[in-house]
């Protein structure tokens, strides 16, 4: 069984449970903080590359659904007419 203990309650409101919720949340922080520093983060021209890339993808993604909307849309219009 999950223990909530650590949470605020709206209905059980003791005056300790704000002070340790209020701790996990700084525990919580320093541990992103210390995890964080260990990420390998990319460089600046790695981070511009990809980004290129990915506004690439999306530009030809677009371009091919768009096309394919267009023929489809045609092609139903000259169905129905």
């Amino acid at each position: 069984m999950t223990d909530y203990s650590g949470y605020a309650s709206l209905s059980n409101n003791a005056p300790g449970r704000f002070f340790k919720l209020n701790m996990n949340l700084v525990n919580y922080l320093k541990e992103t903080r210390s995890e964080l520093k260990h990420v390998s983060w990319p460089t600046r021209k790695q981070a511009a590359v990809f980004s290129g890339l990915v506004i690439g993808i999306s530009l030809v993604t677009a371009a091919f659904l768009g096309f394919f909307d267009f023929i489809f849309t045609t092609l139903l219009k000259m169905i129905i007419a």
